[in-house]
This record gives structure tokens, sequence and C-alpha cells, in this order.
């Protein structure tokens, strides 16, 4: 591999020193930026067997991912994170450079520092500590990392679990690292997510002069009645565990300057977030109905929809209980099982095994000046080392008052 990243920390068990050198790499999607390479060199050393795996597609940019696997036997837990950050706009209005790893008032600084770089160095550094005390007789660990989580997701996760399975590789569960927490670390655990479903409406009148309206057929009233119409009345109240589901009109847009110009066209978007009283095929069908129901004669419709998203929850009693000893037995909190927040990784895992979500808080992220507690890192490390111990046990781990 390019030589290109920052040189591996001495010491993998110190979280801290691994997370400012992997913000030290510059990896916005779809950028590797030197980040896989580090993870690549401190795996190797644990006596991970690493493969890195490129993956393309017509229209997307090429994408870098990372499979490493330590460990022989049963259970196997997946660890599904990526080293690929936002970008970090306006450096000069960063109180330290988006890319140095800063530690300042005991806070480290840097893009990627809670999303999701923090999540990925304090998971190697609980491995290099299992090391250090004795890995469990039996049991595997697979690091399963992208390069596209933050962009289009189209050659990251779901292409990497294919590509597992293809290789006989199954798991018997999973832990995504992203951030989950919401006010200090420990208050929150991901147990499932809601879908997402784009889409985008053009609906089509007839273009004219605002003098002579009897001459043109102007779409925004029939964009005003379909708005109204799905948004007007709720698409459900809620399910077992999930929220009621939300539709949001983000854009309206004819295009049209001028003010003597009656549009011929207007677009409309929206995005709905759903709870699983939906598939995203039947809430397609109940939003093409208020559509139709809702569109006058004379006007013509199309609409596209965009990354369709299943929304998914994770009923898995005893991985869950797992989690919450070890958050509990680290921080004496009990994490709130949650579904809420947007999508993740998390809705390919679950595809291929039963999946969790526990990660740092996630307050700053894709923000300027984007900066974790260097105590929370270390935190979240003891709180892995305890939960990958577990899991590899069979429950026989360090435990604790339970959630």
């Amino acid at each position: 591999m390019v030589s290109s990243s920052p040189e591996v920390p001495e010491n993998l068990s110190d979280p801290v020193a691994l997370l400012q050198a992997l913000i030290a790499c510059p990896s916005v999607t779809p950028e590797e930026g030197g980040a896989l390479d580090l993870l690549e060199a401190a795996l190797r050393r644990l006596g991970f067997a690493v493969e890195r795996i490129r993956f393309s597609e017509q229209g997307t940019p090429d994408v870098e991912n990372l499979v490493a696997t330590i460990g022989e036997g049963g259970p196997h837990l997946m660890f599904a994170g990526h080293t690929d950050v936002v970008p970090p706009g306006d450096a000069d209005t960063w109180r330290h450079p988006p890319f140095s790893g800063v530690i300042d008032d005991g806070l480290l600084y840097g893009r990627g520092a809670v999303d999701m770089k923090g999540g990925v160095a304090a998971f190697v550094s609980a491995i290099a500590r299992l090391r250090e005390t004795g890995w469990p007789d039996a049991g595997r660990v697979t690091l399963l990392i992208t390069g596209d989580e933050e962009g289009p997701g189209i050659n990251g996760t779901d292409k990497v679990l294919g590509w597992c399975e293809s290789r006989g590789m199954a798991f018997d569960a999973a832990l995504v690292g992203e951030p989950t927490n919401v006010d200090r670390l420990g208050d929150m655990a991901k147990v499932g997510r809601r879908g997402s479903l784009s889409g985008t409406l053009g609906i089509f009148g007839r273009q004219g002069h605002a003098a002579y309206p009897h001459r043109a057929q102007n779409p925004m009233p029939a964009m005003l009645a379909i708005a109204q119409a799905l948004t007007g009345s709720p698409l459900d109240q809620g399910s077992k565990g999930f929220q009621p589901s939300n539709l949001e009109i983000v854009s309206v847009d004819t295009g049209n300057r001028a003010f003597n110009v009656i549009p011929g066209r207007v677009e409309l978007r929206f995005n709905v977030r759903f709870n699983d009283t939906w598939t995203s095929d039947s809430l397609k069908d109940e939003l093409l109905r208020r559509i139709h129901a809702a569109t006058p004669e004379g006007i013509r419709t199309e609409i596209g929809w965009e990354r369709p998203a299943e929304a998914f929850f994770t009923r898995d009693e005893r991985l869950a209980q797992t989690l919450c000893d070890a958050v509990a037995g680290v921080t004496g909190q009990r994490p709130e099982l949650s579904t809420a927040g947007g999508s993740s990784d998390a809705r390919f895992v679950q595809k291929y095994c039963p999946v969790i979500e526990f990660g740092l808080v996630g307050d700053t992220m894709h923000q300027v000046d984007e900066r974790v507690p260097v105590a929370d890192v270390e935190t979240l490390t003891e709180i892995y080392r305890r939960f990958v111990s577990a899991v590899l046990t069979g429950g026989e781990g360090e435990r604790a008052a339970g959630c």
C-alpha cells in the first residue's frame, strides 16, 4: 500500500493517539486519504487478516473498503464503520485545522472525531486491550470499514456484505459504531432505524402570459392541492418501537424568474421518514394514490424515487442486553433503546444478522469544530472491550446490573 498516511501509533491500546492519526488522514468521501492504509497497518500488527476491496459502478466514484478478521470459530461478531468524512468547509472558520487532531482543554478537534473515526479508533483499541489480557478460547471479530457511508452508499457496505456472503462469511451479531448518544455517553443505543424515501414530483401545466391566464394552465394550484394531500393527514400513528412517519416537503421550484409568465412546470421534492408500518413499495403506492386523487384534470405528473431504505427493528433482546450490560458497567447509566434519527449502514447489515448501534455523542458531527471529549473516547473503548468480551464468551464476561 502507498505510505501516505500518518505513522501508526506505537501503543494501539491508546484510542486517542489512534484517533488523532486517523483524523490526520483527509478522507473526504470518496477519497481514501490514507485512513484505510493506516487502519490496515494497525490491524495487521494486532494479528488481523486484512483484505482491501474496491467497488465500482457507472455514474458513481470508485470506493475502497476494508475487511479484517481475527480469531477462529464462533460466535462471529462484526463491527461496521466508516473512515470517510464529510467536507470540512472553510478551514479558516475552524478553531483548529480540521485535519489536525489537536487536543484543547480536554477536547479533541477534527473532522471525523465523532462521525465516526472516534468509534473506529475505540473499537480497534478495545481489541488491542483484549489481545493484551488474553483472547477468548473461541470467537471471531470482523471489521467491515467502508469509505462510502457519507456518500452515495452504493460501493460500500452493501456490496462488501455481499462479497462476504459469497465467500461463506456468516455473522452472529453486529455492532455499528455510529454516534448514537444525545447528551452524554451512555444515554442512547439504536436498535432500529426508520426508513427513508425521497421523491421528485414534476407537475406539468401549460406556460403562458400572466395577463392571459385562459390561454395557459398554471400548475401551481395543482401543486398546492397535491402538497396538502401529501401532508394534510397523518401517514400512520406510529408502531411499537417507532414514532409516527413524517413527510417533509423540502423544495418547490418552477425555474421561473419572470413576473409576467405563468410557469409550465413546477417541481416538488419531498422526503419521508417512515416506520415499519410501511415498506418502501407500499408507501409509494399510498403517496401515488394521494397525488392522483389531488391532481386536477389537464395536469400531468411524473415522479422519480431516490435511495429508498427500509425501516427495521432489531428484535434481539440478548444482543441489546449484552450492550446495556457493557454500558452500565462502565458509565452506571442505562441507555435508552431507540429507533430515532436518520439512516445508517445498519440498514444493510440487518439483512445478514442482528445489529445494534452505539457510539459517541453526536452533538457536533458534520459541524465546524467537530470535537469529542478525550474522556469519552476512553470510556467508549472500555465499553467496546466489555461488549466484545461478553459476545465472544456467550455473555459470561464482565456484567453489570442490566438494562
